[in-house]
């Protein structure tokens, strides 16, 4: 059985940054592996530990500095990770779900996995698209928002219990091959060991570009594009009282006074 797990590289801004035309200047950006892809990656090991002849292997879009992140996922399990990349990207702007999805199922026509797990949504982004679209562009059965999955292998059955909107929760069985998004909660993400992090330098990270997946620069078209960045301007500002209890009480009701919520 093959599991093809979907991760991404997000970016995390500090407090206070500065905006480079249409994004964030990178200096005031620290990047990390997407939350919801680590629930996703540990999903797929569990499976893996807990079957037989399992293989998980995970891929990525993005440029070289996403190794570093790539490479915790092969330190916590992943036996084999695929980075999709090439110049064309540099030129490319934002990528929407379904242009995302394109690329992702080319990956998926080569690798013939029996499950794809992605995370239910992007920490940057927040699309929560991109995994039911690969569902549709590669022809899989699918169930998003998923916290909870009993795996059947053998019967090619995966019993997921799903997270809906007004706290409806549905269970349902869902024939592979299929694509599940996975939601946060349903596991707890391993902390990659020592041994790991040492295994994780000698596994396979393989660069495919566009010519490998069987693709051209048009793939890249995406009708989504980003018009403009600036920071919202606040609504209100925020009054902070330092000091004892009985001392920030005072403060507070007299503010309370200044702006007539409470009569003097």
């Amino acid at each position: 059985m093959k599991i093809l797990v979907t991760v991404k590289e997000v970016a995390e801004a500090e407090d206070d940054f500065d905006i480079a035309g249409l994004d964030i200047d990178e200096r005031y950006l620290e990047f990390d592996l997407n939350e919801w892809d680590e629930y996703a990656i540990e999903e797929a090991v569990q499976i893996k530990e807990d079957g037989d002849d399992v293989e998980v292997v995970s891929v990525t879009i993005g440029p070289e500095r996403a190794e570093e992140t790539i490479r915790m996922g092969l330190a916590k399990g992943v036996d084999r990770a695929i980075r999709v990349w090439d110049d064309a990207f540099e030129d490319a702007g934002m990528l929407d779900p379904k242009t995302k999805a394109d690329l992702l199922s080319a990956v998926v026509e080569a690798e013939e996995p029996d499950l794809v797990l992605t995370g239910v949504q992007a920490g940057d982004d927040s699309f929560g698209a991109t995994g039911v679209t690969l569902a549709e562009s590669i022809d899989f059965e699918w169930g998003a928002v998923v916290n909870a999955l009993d795996l059947d292998a053998d019967a090619g059955v995966a019993s997921v219990h799903r997270e809906l909107e007004g706290g409806i929760e549905e269970l349902t069985d869902i024939e592979l091959p299929a694509v599940l998004t996975i939601q946060t909660g349903i596991n707890e993400p391993r902390y990659a060991s020592l041994r790991g992090i040492r295994q994780a330098q000698s596994k396979p990270l393989d660069l495919h570009e566009l010519d490998d997946i069987g693709l051209d620069d048009e793939a890249l078209e995406s009708p989504l594009s980003r018009t403009a960045m600036y920071e919202p301007e606040s609504e209100g500002d925020a009054t902070v009282f330092e000091g004892s209890a009985e001392e920030t009480a005072t403060e507070l009701a007299s503010l309370l006074r200044d702006v007539g919520v409470v009569e003097g």
